[in-house]
């Protein structure tokens, strides 16, 4: 039974001995393999590798991948015109060469990271103080990013080189600094409201100025048309007159016996009208106090 414990006990030894001595380095990762503190071997290859059980050997990794650094601070920069702006911006970079990494920045990505935003800070501070606002939000914003980067690599690939890679640069936002920004937007406002005040009253004009050309348009068609009217009203008054004088020229008596008899008609329209004159001395009655010889013979 002891014996069996024993070999139990030795093979778990081993297979302790065994992990501590193997590792496996990921494709997204350096491994970074120490011998007392020193760098001992980097593995740049993924797959399972060995080394000596701690403590003689240790091992630790560091990521390779295409890493994001964004702004962290928004201290506002003086531009040349002494403008203070705001930037945000970005860098994609990556651990090239661990060995001069880690003797040089750090252990980890983290303080690579804090010191890379420092650096690439100042290279913004140094471009921006040379440009102006108006050359910040123009096309020349490619060739401040640009010497930025040129800076930056300068900077890291020095006498003691970090062993990072910067790919990439960029300018996220420009803005002015909060004070600075609200005035800003005052003034665009009042310049807006400016110009929504001078096109309405520019409309407002040009309305009563149509308004005004339409009625004068519809006063001259109706002259127009009440002129027309009367005309041939007036034409067609002339013509009934003749053709009534005509007719009635062709025998007198019965043209007057007509119209008295029009007269009748017209005054008692209704039954219950009344009328009390005296017949007798009355010109309105004179065809009944004549009789039938107010109409007269027929004439031959």
């Amino acid at each position: 039974m002891n014996r069996i414990g024993l070999i139990v006990s030795s093979l778990l030894v081993l297979l302790v001995l065994a992990s501590s001595t193997l590792f496996v380095v990921d494709q997204r990762q350096f491994g970074v393999v120490y011998a007392l503190g020193q760098i001992k071997d980097v593995i740049t290859e993924p797959g399972l590798n060995w080394k000596l059980p701690p403590p003689f050997q240790n091992v630790t990794y560091i990521d390779k991948r295409l890493l994001t650094l964004d702004s962290a601070d928004a201290e506002p920069m003086l531009t040349a015109e002494k403008q203070r702006v705001v930037i945000d911006w970005y860098v994609r970079w990556r651990i090239s060469e661990p060995t001069d990494y880690i003797r040089n920045v750090g252990l980890d990505e983290t303080t690579g990271a804090r010191q890379l935003s420092r650096v690439v800070r100042n290279a913004f501070q140094e471009s921006i103080n040379k440009r102006t606002v108006k050359e910040l939000l123009s096309l020349k914003r490619e060739a401040l990013m640009a010497d930025v980067k040129a800076e930056v690599l300068a900077k890291v690939r020095g006498d003691k080189p970090w062993g990072v890679d910067v790919v990439d640069v960029r300018i996220t936002r420009v803005d002015y600094v909060e004070a600075i920004t609200e005035s800003v937007y005052r003034r665009m406002e009042a310049e807006r409201k400016r110009v929504a005040n001078e096109l309405r009253s520019t409309g407002a004009a040009e309305g009563e100025k149509i308004r005004a050309d339409a009625d004068r348009q519809r006063e001259v068609t109706i002259a127009n048309a009440y002129r027309d009217a009367q005309k041939i009203k007036g034409e067609g008054d002339a013509e009934a007159a003749r053709i009534y004088a005509d007719a009635f020229n062709r025998d007198p008596q019965f043209a007057q016996f007509y119209r008295s008899l029009e007269a009748y008609k017209n005054s008692f329209t209704n039954k219950s009208d009344m009328m009390v004159v005296d017949p007798s001395s009355s010109e309105f009655f004179k065809i009944f106090r004549g009789g039938g010889s107010a109409v007269g013979a027929p004439k031959k």
